[in-house]
Formats: structure tokens, C-alpha cells, sequence
């Protein structure tokens, strides 16, 4: 297979690419030149966010299949996809699920009601984005050469949002830490390189359409994700498991403070309890929470234990002093 990545230097599009390399196909990658290419690649340099010029690189060429993370102006899609419709086999759209109109109930499966979107906008909310980016790819390409991977959390090595690089660092730490609860509590993510072999195996199998991509419901739990961060960090933390009602009560921010998680509701249903049935039926395999933890670790001591940051994306994670400040105050009820 020859395959075009569009991107491909980071996290998804990272993995991407080296699951491609390692099944022997023939990789291209297209990007701005910011971050070293994977060894192994054809590199070509450009910006499409500077118009046709920044496209000049992909003027000829032809691949059996294209993956696209782009998750910014819809029109990036839009025109990128029109240029590549003749001479590419398959588009491969990583998308998101937050595609689905708001609030998405629990056990929602890919017929649900989407946000508006446009192939033509340019900068939009993160939804409408995706949703724009997903029309811009079946415009070019046709419902029937258009995969589309509604993926929800994604962690794994090279992640770059700070999710599970801030848990691994935090409780490396050790002493008291804020384990938001309950314990029990079942979380969805997809692993990066579980989401990669995925569509790497979708569109050698000619899929398309859309598919949501996490973990299935009961596949592992915060309990599972935060005790293997305490076991491969070797750390003597304390999780000091914490009732959402209380969290919620004391003003800590799910998600963005104490990542990952959510208290049970509607942004927990949208989140972590999506149908996948489609995708698992279509050979999607997720590798253990205590391997995604290991390799992540192993990752994150090997560029110094800092991990790079989006520069698109916000801080997350709970400063020493704010939770302290929690602790202190559950403690004394």
C-alpha cells in the first residue's frame, strides 16, 4: 500500500505512520517542516493553511489511501481534498465525536443527530470543525471511498494534550493525591496505536462511512487507569479516592483539572459511554489500560519526563497549591 499522511511528525499522525511503516507499506508524509519526519518517510514540506501555494508539494503523486488529523478550518480539508480526489484511493478522515449534537446521550451509535457544519468555514468550534472537515472529505471523495473515525479520548505515547502525561508525573510524585472517584467508574479512551492499526486495517479493507473509535463500556475504570500509573511509576502515592459530589462541591473542574475524568451526568454520558459496536464488529482491538500506562511512562522518561504540549491546546491538570488547598479542605469535612 502507499499511503499519504497528512501530517504525521505528532501523536496520532506519529502513529499513524509508523504502524504503517511497520506492515511495510509506502509512506509519504506531508507537513510544515516543524517537527522531524519518522525515518523511513518520503517528506514533503508545506502549509495548507497558506493557500494553493502551501499545497504545491502535492501537486502529482498518487497513493492507494490518505489519513487526515486536521481538526482546525474545515476549508483546509475542503481544499486538500480536491486536489488529491483523482490520484488517491480512499480518504481517511480522523474525526471526533464531538461531532454529535449536544448533549449525546449514552449509547449513542453513529446514527446520531450531528452539529452543523460546513466544508467551506474557516475557523469554527472545535464540533463544527470536525464536522465540516468530515463533509469536506465525502464532497471530494464520495460516501463510498470516505472513512470516517469519530475518535473520542486518545492517549498512548507521544500524546501531546498533557491527559495522561499530567496523572503519570503527578503521582510519580507520590504522597496524598486527589483520585477522583468512584474508582469503579468505567472510562472510554483508544489507545493511539490501537486507533492506527484500526484504520490502517479499515482502509485496507475498503470501510468507510462512520465509525466511533474508544474503548468499549467496562474496559477499564479509573481505578484500573490510576492504580497501573502507581505501579509502573513505582511511586508510594496515596490515592485518596474522592466522591464526585464532593469534588463538585469543592469547585475542582472535571476534565481539565483532574483529567480524564467525569462525575456521572450528561457530559460523563457523552464522553464515556458511546456504542462501538460497529467498530469492535469491524476488528477493533484495545491492548490493556497496564500496557497504554507502561508504554506512555517508558515514552515520557525517554524525552526527559516532559512531554510536549499542543500549542492549540490548554494546560490541564491540578497545580500542587489547588490541590493541596482540595485535600486540606475535604479533610476537614
Amino acid at each position: 500500500m502507499k499511503l499519504l499522511m497528512l501530517g504525521g511528525t505528532e501523536f496520532v499522525g506519529r502513529a499513524v505512520v509508523e504502524a504503517a511503516l511497520a506492515r511495510g507499506w509506502e509512506v509519504t508524509v506531508f507537513h510544515r517542516g516543524r517537527h522531524a519526519a519518522p525515518a523511513g518517510v518520503t517528506s514533503l514540506i508545506g502549509d495548507r493553511t497558506t493557500g494553493p501555494d502551501g499545497l504545491a508539494a502535492l501537486a502529482t503523486g498518487s497513493w492507494d489511501a490518505v489519513v487526515d488529523t486536521w481538526s482546525a478550518a474545515p476549508s483546509a480539508v475542503r481544499d486538500v481534498a480536491r486536489l488529491l480526489a483523482d490520484r488517491v484511493g480512499r480518504y481517511a478522515y480522523v474525526s471526533s465525536r464531538s461531532v454529535y449534537a449536544w448533549p449525546a446521550a449514552a449509547g449513542l451509535d453513529e446514527d446520531g443527530p450531528l452539529v452543523e457544519g460546513s466544508a467551506d468555514d474557516g475557523d469554527v468550534p472545535y464540533a463544527e470543525a470536525t464536522r465540516g472537515g468530515e463533509l469536506a472529505a465525502t464532497a471530494a471523495f464520495g460516501a463510498d471511498r470516505t472513512l470516517l473515525v469519530r475518535a473520542g479520548l486518545i492517549l498512548g505515547p507521544y500524546e501531546n494534550v498533557g491527559r495522561l502525561p499530567w496523572w503519570l508525573g503527578r503521582i510519580a510524585r507520590g504522597g496524598p493525591i486527589l483520585a477522583p472517584g468512584p474508582a469503579g467508574l468505567s472510562v472510554q479512551y483508544v489507545d493511539v496505536r490501537d486507533l492506527a492499526e484500526w484504520t490502517l486495517d479499515a482502509v485496507a479493507a475498503g470501510l468507510s462511512g462512520p465509525y466511533n473509535l474508544v474503548s468499549p463500556p467496562g474496559h477499564v475504570t479509573m481505578g484500573d487507569l490510576l492504580d497501573a500509573c502507581v505501579r509502573v511509576t513505582g511511586s508510594d502515592a496515596e490515592l485518596r479516592w474522592t466522591a464526585p459530589e464532593a469534588l463538585v462541591k469543592a469547585g475542582v473542574a472535571p476534565w481539565s483539572e483532574l483529567p480524564v475524568w467525569l462525575p456521572p451526568g450528561e457530559m460523563y454520558d457523552a464522553m464515556h459511554a458511546a456504542d462501538v459496536s460497529r467498530a469492535l464488529a469491524a476488528g477493533l482491538r484495545c491492548r490493556s489500560t497496564a500496557e497504554t500506562v507502561a508504554d506512555t511512562w517508558a515514552w515520557l522518561e525517554s524525552v526527559g519526563g516532559t512531554a510536549p504540549q499542543r500549542p492549540d491546546r490548554p494546560q490541564v491538570g491540578l497545580s500542587p497549591e489547588r490541590e493541596a488547598e482540595v485535600l486540606a479542605a475535604l479533610a476537614e469535612g
